[in-house]
């Protein structure tokens, strides 16, 4: 009896442990929270399919497929459109805005649906280009904005089958492509003007048809405005005719009518001739960053003055018939004092002939001269030349040829005691008589004329090394503190 208590009792326990148990894990599961329903998306925003259209023609975008209820409203955003457009959107909270592209190039627009707490949004690309290039033909005689036609530079936007004389404002807009047919030319006449401005990204380029050397004959600037200016530029495959006596070029600038023009971030490549020719009397107002490859001579002739404007960035080596800058034969005057900088990539200047120089003329450290045939450079009376070198980069002065006795040398007339050669290096002089039936790499010569030179490597002259007469004046170390080897005759020599 005892025993059957004890089991009822166990039996008893063990349930009220189990009814326990289950009323815990029934509560639990009762605190848990039941998951949520998947939100009911009513809005969906469709921008409409991508679209090509032309520029400067209206256009429309289209939202009209979006999804939702009937109380949604539309916002539509320009994302991004070309870097010089001015494009805005017409009537933008529309379920069908519309909008005229106003320069080649791609546009993105952004759509947002809004349907109370409810958004969504979708983007569509518009693709604004011309389907044909324009064929030009006749002469520009009014004022006259070249738009560009094509997204890919590669195309050409502009044929050019006939020479083009320009009368008017000519405005040529970044991205453009004028391509020249053979032989054929662009002429800046005297009461024209050109404004070629691109960017980085947008190049302008002046071409041939077909890409070859000479193939077109290059830009004739004859146009003395200031408002001309070239701006991230190519010049390539011109020079097919001559421009001025024997000389070709991609771009000739002629004096006679004073042309003048600014360059920055240009390219010449490729042209028969020079790349750029600037005749006497011609200006360069500004000239950076120009880059000169593959011309079938130097990649620029230029005179003595507009040399003056040249800066050390732009690059003149580069497979050209010459890695030079050539300097015509031709005088610094008109009282400005003008220095010649040294360029990054050591170019030499060459001058093609005799040069005067009649203010003050700085050689710039780093600066190298040749100089040609049986040319001279003459510092008259007015004038003055500082050729301030230092120790690890000297101003070298030498013949076109590096042989032995190649050009005339350097006179001195000036009584300047500005007048210094120093830490330089002057080889080759003394090719031929340069005063007094005498021969020599330096000479001052005259009444009062003055010269500073030391620290200065004498060489190879066809006479002496340095010469001066009883009435000029150089300095009293000048043998002791320069350097000689190979001269012809003595290393000093008093006339």
């Amino acid at each position: 009896m005892k025993k059957l208590n004890k089991m009822k009792r166990k039996t008893i326990i063990t349930s009220l442990t189990l009814a326990l148990l289950s009323a815990v894990l029934f509560s639990c599961k009762e605190n848990e929270e039941a998951p949520k329903p998947d939100p009911i998306v009513n809005v969906k925003a469709n921008a409409g399919a991508d679209q090509d259209v032309l520029p400067t023609k209206v256009a429309t975008l289209d939202g009209s497929a979006s999804t939702g209820k009937e109380d949604k409203t539309y916002a539509w955003a320009i994302i991004s459109k070309p870097s010089n457009s001015t494009l805005t959107l017409s009537q933008p909270t529309t379920v069908k805005p519309t909008f005229t592209p106003d320069i080649v190039g791609y546009y993105e627009f952004e759509l947002t649906v809004t349907s109370g707490t409810e958004k969504s949004q979708d983007r569509v690309r518009i693709k604004a280009e011309y389907t044909e290039p324009i064929t030009l033909d006749k002469p520009i005689t009014t004022k006259t904005r070249l738009f560009d036609r094509f997204i890919d530079p590669a195309k050409h936007d502009y044929l050019v089958t006939k020479d083009i004389p320009v009368s008017a404002e000519l405005t040529i807009d970044q991205g453009i492509t004028m391509a020249f047919d053979r032989d054929k030319s662009l002429s800046i006449e005297e009461k024209g003007t050109v404004s070629a401005l691109g960017v980085k990204e947008q190049r302008i380029r002046f071409t041939g048809i077909q890409a070859q050397k000479s193939y077109w004959a290059g830009i004739k600037l004859y146009s003395p405005s200031t408002a001309n200016a070239f701006a991230f530029v190519d010049v390539e495959f011109g020079g097919s005719r001559i421009a001025f006596t024997n000389t070709k070029a991609g771009l000739a600038m002629f004096g006679n009518n004073k042309a003048q023009i600014s360059l920055s971030d240009c390219n010449f490549t490729s042209n028969d001739g020079y790349g750029l020719y600037v005749q006497i009397g011609s200006t360069l107002r500004a000239f950076q960053r120009n880059t000169f490859k593959k011309q079938t001579e130097a990649g620029i002739l230029i005179d003595a003055y507009n040399a003056t404007i040249l800066d050390a960035d732009s690059k003149f080596t580069g497979e050209n018939g010459r890695d030079v800058v050539e300097i015509s034969s031709s005088d610094i005057k008109n009282g400005q004092n003008v220095s010649w900088p040294a360029f990054a990539d050591k170019t030499p200047y060459r001058l093609m002939g005799n040069m005067a120089i009649e203010t003050g003329w700085t050689l710039k450290p780093g600066v190298t001269v040749e100089v040609a045939r049986d040319a001279m450079i003459s510092i008259n009376r007015n004038g003055y030349l500082s050729a301030k070198g230092t120790t690890d980069k000297k101003v070298v002065i030498t013949g076109s040829s590096r042989n032995t006795a190649h050009w005339r040398g350097i006179i001195v007339y000036s009584v300047s005691n500005q007048n210094v050669i120093e830490n330089a290096e002057i080889s080759g002089g003394g090719s031929a008589t340069i005063v007094s039936g005498k021969r020599a790499a330096v000479t001052a010569y005259g009444k009062g004329a003055r010269l500073t030179i030391k620290s200065t490597r004498i060489s190879n002259s066809g006479g002496y090394g340095i010469m001066y007469t009883s009435d000029a004046e150089i300095n009293g170390d000048a043998a002791a503190t320069n350097t000689f080897a190979s001269n012809a005759d003595s290393n000093l020599y008093k006339l």
